[in-house]
């Protein structure tokens, strides 16, 4: 996979972003660097290790579920670019 123009362009529309041509050229740089980087990894021999599925084998105490600091629907609605009497209205990004 390259990084292009095209792509960063989709990129910048996604995530609402208006980036210099500057920005444009060094993100992309960035992550074409990335994308050679996992290149590498997969160039490695990986036959015989085991999957890694916990770092830890310590057990996790978890907190218990609590409601907190919930802010009311107006409250949270106050902000946002595009929003009805009830939801938060967003782009369709599924076709």
């Amino acid at each position: 996979m390259k990084i292009d123009n095209k792509l960063i362009s989709k990129l910048e529309k996604l995530s609402r972003l208006e980036l210099s041509e500057k920005e444009k050229k060094q993100i992309q740089v960035d992550l074409n660097n990335i994308l050679k980087m996992i290149g590498k990894l997969e160039e490695l021999d990986t036959t015989g290790v085991e999957p890694l599925i916990h770092v830890s084998d310590e057990a996790i105490d978890l907190r218990d579920d609590e409601i907190k600091n919930q802010l009311s629907r107006e409250d949270a609605l106050l902000n946002a670019p595009l929003k009805d009497e009830q939801y938060f209205k967003v782009p369709k990004v599924i076709k």
